[in-house]
């Protein structure tokens, strides 16, 4: 069946069947000229603003960020975009550098980086000024625009004119984005933009996971604000300014008839009369977006109960013993052979495993099964695609296995030819027309920094540079998750809570949509509906030991999504970051599970961010635990949901270690990270050789680090790291079979010409050694199961399966961003296969496989069962491995791999050549310090 790309809000405008027809009947050149005629947003290009004194950068600060800074259109300039592919101003005038990057990075030198980045020194020189706006006719603040990409750069007098005007900047680059995430982080997205099946996923995806009440999104703000005295006093102001920014520029494009066209093309707006509203913005609604930020991008652990039901498979097979024995292998809590961040042999013990296990609260066989969310399903709720995008955004909320993207590469200053440490860095978070993340400067009093922060959070910079200083973040993925076992008592929705009958709480929230000319979904509705106790929303039913319980999960940035403002505050404050140190203490304050990054012109560090509760002795936290007070985390109290946190010394952490990588691997020995995959090949492992060779060899330069990226961003993991001990067991003897001796050619040559899914020549679309790159996406998946289905047994194999997928090649569809997302090759059994060829061919293996699994371990059989599938993958075409979707036709590979701004918005975008990097990149080396 063809793979769909999942549709997200106003993904129909691509354009929907009744937009074809409406553009078809009206005469569009007369309808936009119509439109044209209200008062568009004016400012004049008089600003002398003059590049910043307090940048100690030296010009050597760079940064992108596709596909462009202007992320609001009105309806005429949607129009054109549907009708002639007309872009508005600045829309995507940083994806073409971007793109480019994939076939410049060979020949790249210092002097071409701006080639495929954005200057990102401090300031705007005069003659680059394309606008001067006093927003809201205010005199304390000035948002000035550069001609190049049209980013904000907002300079304030005052505290509060500074965050005003970040609101209002805000507001005029991302207002539709912002207002769907605030719907979807209050489940209500299908009302608001539409009941697409994949709003129907999006929003009850995110609301499983922080189904909150009004009244606890303003708890968390009070709660927040209370516990971080002057400074949590400053971020209510802050915010309250930020979003009193966001209303005036609401107002104002409101009677200016100059608002995102989108409230007109899904009836909240009419383009004649301008009846209908556009809410204001309110200060709970920002943790409504931070709730899917941190949701999406730092909050890891969960799938405990997958853990249960995979080990309870293995040890039916195999035995208790044996079993557990085999499961362990496969976990590879701490397996040696695993690429570190910190790869000095520091030790930071978290979440090990227990001696002897206490409170373990396994399922019996067979009796799990998952709570339902969605109820009175009516209309297009109830169609197969709509019950299937459900049951999809449960796995996605359920598993371990979050998608954390994002790579870092820092190298000291000893070891890089000026002296001065180097970074390339920045989060994968996807690629969507609008961005989730949006730029920006901000200057004034306690705040300075240019940078990234997403849409509707962005009082604060959040990824990026101040005065003399660069951070930046990785998903870290440790575990802050836990699953407890509630025993039910007198009937399904109550449980005991320290020997006490408590019921359930039941929190609902119902949508309905109807047709609309952006989404012509048929009309339908349903009722979300959650069961919430103090150890968290309930996921799962079953019995332990004949016992009905409920499996519920306990996330410790629950309730707690409004705390990091008080770290990024502190990062975008000149008067708090001078140093590594205090660099550390900044993002100490972040709740969410998040790799920090720190460059000066000196010194490089490093921070594992995130509350890790401290776990009650003997508590495994790969499975359900009962939930008594004995298996609780320290000093739990469930009013407030905290708890006692390991200290930030038992966090990993490092100053001017020689190099840093991160691509989410593991972070130090004896870190236990949530989810699997942390094994002798990871994608972090791309990094890790490339810098490790660069430092070995000095001399590291910005165009070198960078190249160093580029280079892992189009290489194949598992052509690089697994492919060669595959053919080394098939060479192991004359391959005489002439389908296999041929693949064994092509795929041989691939390798020796460097394992890169990389296009023919700039704008090709098609790429070198394609029947190389067929042969594999083909094979692996076919060798994986030949390798291990006939020892584990189908049932095991399965539920390893759900564990770790088993491939993450770039056409796959995968995770909450689905297909055409560039993120590739996070999660796979690359690791698996390299033990287990390794052991079969008799090399050392550390921490290695409980057995040996292709051809029973001999490795005449392996190869037998290789070459097997190899000819069977071989004769797949094209149109069988990449079977098309809505973005492609079958047999397009490169279409397949491409990257596609996916639409949140009325605005589309050309397809990119898959490269597998950061979404927002810097690239930086300071050459002073304040």
């Amino acid at each position: 069946m063809p793979r769909r790309t999942p549709r997200t809000a106003l993904d129909r405008q691509r354009t929907p069947r009744r937009f074809r027809k409406f553009l078809g009947a009206a005469s569009i050149c007369a309808l936009i000229a119509a439109l044209l005629s209200p008062l568009t947003q004016a400012a004049a290009a008089d600003s002398t603003t003059a590049l910043a004194a307090n940048d100690y950068c030296g010009g050597q600060c760079s940064d992108i960020l596709p596909p462009g800074q202007n992320g609001n259109a009105t309806l005429a300039q949607i129009l054109l975009n549907q009708a002639f592919g007309i872009q508005p101003d600045h829309a995507e005038d940083q994806l073409g550098p971007y793109n480019n990057l994939a076939s410049g990075a060979a020949t790249l030198t210092d002097a071409k980086i701006n080639d495929f980045f954005n200057d990102a020194s401090f300031g705007v020189a005069s003659d680059q000024v394309a606008s001067s706006t006093a927003p809201g006719g205010r005199t304390d603040v000035t948002i000035v625009r550069d001609k190049k990409t049209g980013v904000p750069h907002i300079t304030g007098t005052t505290r509060y004119g500074t965050e005003y005007g970040a609101g209002y900047a805000a507001a005029q680059d991302r207002l539709w984005l912002m207002d769907v995430f605030r719907h979807v982080g209050r489940g209500q997205l299908t009302s608001f933009a539409g009941g697409a099946s994949s709003n129907q996923g999006l929003e009850q995806e995110f609301w499983r996971n922080a189904p909150y009440t009004e009244a606890d999104l303003q708890t968390q703000i009070d709660n927040a604000i209370a516990n971080n005295g002057a400074r949590g006093q400053q971020a209510l102001a802050d915010a309250n300014a930020y979003i009193d920014g966001i209303n005036a520029y609401i107002d104002a494009s409101d009677s200016g008839r100059y608002f995102p066209g989108e409230y007109v093309l899904t009836g909240h707006k009419d383009s004649i009369t301008n009846a209908g509203t556009i809410d204001h913005f309110k200060i709970t609604d920002l943790v409504a977006l931070a709730s899917v930020i941190g949701s999406l991008f730092g909050s890891g652990g969960g799938g405990e109960v997958n853990n249960a039901l995979s080990l309870l498979a293995a040890q039916s097979k195999y035995g208790v013993t044996e079993g557990t024995k085999v499961w362990e292998s496969f976990r590879e809590r701490n397996d040696p052979e695993a690429v570190l961040t910190v790869h000095n042999g520091e030790s930071f013990p978290y979440a090990s495993k227990p001696d002897t296990a206490q409170g373990e609260a396994l399922p019996d066989a067979g009796s799990v099964t998952q709570e339902p969310l969605v109820y009175d399903r009516t209309g297009s709720a109830a169609t197969a695609t709509a019950t299937g995008a459900s049951a999809t955004a449960a796995a996605t909320t359920l598993t371990s296995a979050k998608r954390g993207m994002s790579n870092a590469l820092v190298v000291s200053g000893k070891y890089t030819a000026s002296g001065h440490p180097i970074a390339v860095f920045g989060p994968q978070t996807g690629y969507f027309a609008p961005q989730l993340l949006m730029l920006q400067e901000i200057q004034g009093p306690g705040l300075s920094a240019r940078g990234a922060s997403f849409a509707g959070l962005s009082m604060y910079v959040e990824l990026g540079r101040g005065q003399d200083y660069s951070w930046s973040a990785t998903t870290s993925g440790q575990d802050i998750i836990d699953t407890y076992a509630v025993e039910l008592c007198q009937d399904d929705y109550h449980y005991l809570y320290h020997g006490t009958c408590t019921a359930m709480d039941k929190v609902e929230r119902t949508n309905s949509w109807k047709p609309t000319t952006a989404d012509g979904t048929a009309a339908g509705s349903y009722r979300m509906q959650v069961y919430r106790t103090k150890y968290g929303p309930v996921e799962y039913r079953a019995t332990v030991g004949g016992k009905k319980v409920a499996y519920t999960t306990l996330r410790s940035s629950y309730l707690h999504e409004a705390d990091s403002i008080i770290g990024f505050q502190m990062l975008n404050d000149p008067d708090y970051v001078k140093s590594p140190g205090t660099f550390q203490s900044a993002v100490q304050h972040i709740n969410y599970t998040f790799n920090w990054f720190y460059a000066d012109s000196s010194h490089t560090a490093y921070y594992n961010s995130g509350d890790n509760p401290v776990r009650a002795a003997g508590v495994d936290a790969e499975f359900p635990v009962w939930a008594q007070a004995a298996y609780e985390w320290r000093n739990w109290d469930p009013t407030t949901n905290t708890a006692s946190y390991t200290p930030p010394s038992a966090h990993p952490n490092s100053i001017d270690q020689d190099y840093y990588i991160s691509w989410n691997n593991k972070q130090a020995k004896d870190y236990t990270t949530a989810p699997w995959g942390d094994g002798s090949v990871h994608r972090g492992n791309l990094l890790e050789d490339r810098v490790k060779k660069l430092v070995a060899a000095g001399g590291v330069t910005r165009s070198s680090l960078t190249r160093a990226m580029a280079d892992a961003a189009l290489a194949d993991l598992r052509a690089e790291d697994v492919l060669p001990k595959l053919l080394k067991v098939i060479n192991s003897s004359t391959v005489t079979d002439t389908t296999a001796a041929a693949a064994v050619t092509k795929l041989s040559d691939w390798v020796t010409a460097g394992a890169k899914r990389k296009e023919t020549s700039a704008g090709s679309k098609a790429y070198a050694n394609a029947d190389a790159i067929r042969i594999l996406d083909a094979w692996w998946p076919l060798l994986v199961k030949a390798e291990f289905e006939p020892g584990l047994g189908t049932d095991l194999y399965t539920a390893f399966s759900n564990n770790l997928p088993i491939d993450e090649s770039p056409s796959a569809a995968h995770g909450p961003t689905g297909a055409h997302a560039g993120s590739s090759f996070q999660y796979g059994w690359w690791s698996y296969v390299d033990k287990d060829i390794r052991a079969v061919l008799g090399e050392s293996v550390q921490g290695g496989l409980s057995q040996k699994y292709c051809g029973g371990g001999t490795l005449s059989a392996c190869r037998d069962a290789l070459i097997s599938t190899l000819k069977t993958a071989a004769g797949l075409t094209a149109a069988q491995v990449y079977p098309g979707d809505d973005q492609c036709s079958a047999g397009d590979q490169w279409c397949a791999d491409s990257i596609v701004q996916r639409t949140l918005g009325g605005i589309k975008h050309g397809k990119i050549t898959w490269q597998n990097r950061p979404t927002y990149q810097q690239v930086v080396e300071y050459t002073s310090h304040r």
